[in-house]
């Protein structure tokens, strides 16, 4: 069982999809651990409303680069989190967290890597470049966190057509849904030890 600790900016709806495949026996995991560089993030709310241990964690409450990497370790350390998943988390990961948990945390991208990664492609600004790209699919990725941004190993991906008549805020919803329901499955492959990483961009999911 993975002890889970969930980074999240926003409105937390990836949490709450972790949240509700626990709940329904479909991953075998328990979250530790909510962490938000937002003190008014949704993901903070929920996780207090559900009696999940949720912590504020920024550069307001640690100005301090050493004093912010070391009070993320102890939080991490204090509730036991073996695994964190990244869940829509604005901020770099330290790289002293990534070489803390190596091949243990994981991001979800709102595209298919690695077309439309790295710096500056999170959130709308992804489906924005999709749509002006004239790409005919996008999708999602679940992958590994390293200290480049989006260019981890793989885990999982799923994909969808783009429509003529998408919007950048119609895609988003569209691939939101497919979020919600890929995450947890890719975190039941760690679960249930099931993953093999070959090289940097290699997973292998070896039969169960």
């Amino acid at each position: 069982m993975l002890r889970l600790a969930v980074f999240a900016s926003g409105r937390g709806s990836n949490l709450e999809s972790i949240a509700r495949a626990i709940s329904h026996g479909d991953l075998d995991a328990e979250i530790a651990l909510v962490l938000s560089n937002n003190s008014a993030s949704g993901a903070l709310h929920f996780a207090r409303e559900h009696g999940i241990p949720a912590i504020h964690l920024s550069t307001k409450t640690n100005p301090d680069p050493r004093d912010f990497v070391s009070r993320m370790k102890s939080e991490l350390k204090h509730h036991g989190a073996d695994f964190i998943a990244l869940a829509g988390y604005m901020k770099k990961v330290p790289s002293e967290i990534v070489n803390t948990y190596p091949n243990r945390i994981t991001n979800i991208h709102p595209a298919l890597l690695p077309a439309f990664g790295g710096k500056g492609m999170y959130g709308m600004n992804v489906h924005k470049a999709v749509l002006e790209s004239g790409a005919r699919v996008t999708g999602v990725t679940v992958h590994i966190v390293t200290n480049d941004y989006d260019v981890g190993p793989i885990v999982a991906q799923e994909c969808i057509a783009v429509r003529d008549d998408d919007t950048p805020e119609s895609l988003a919803l569209r691939v939101l849904e497919i979020e919600h329901r890929l995450y947890p499955r890719a975190l039941q492959l760690f679960a249930q030890d099931r993953i093999t990483i070959n090289g940097l961009r290699t997973i292998h999911q070896s039969p169960p």
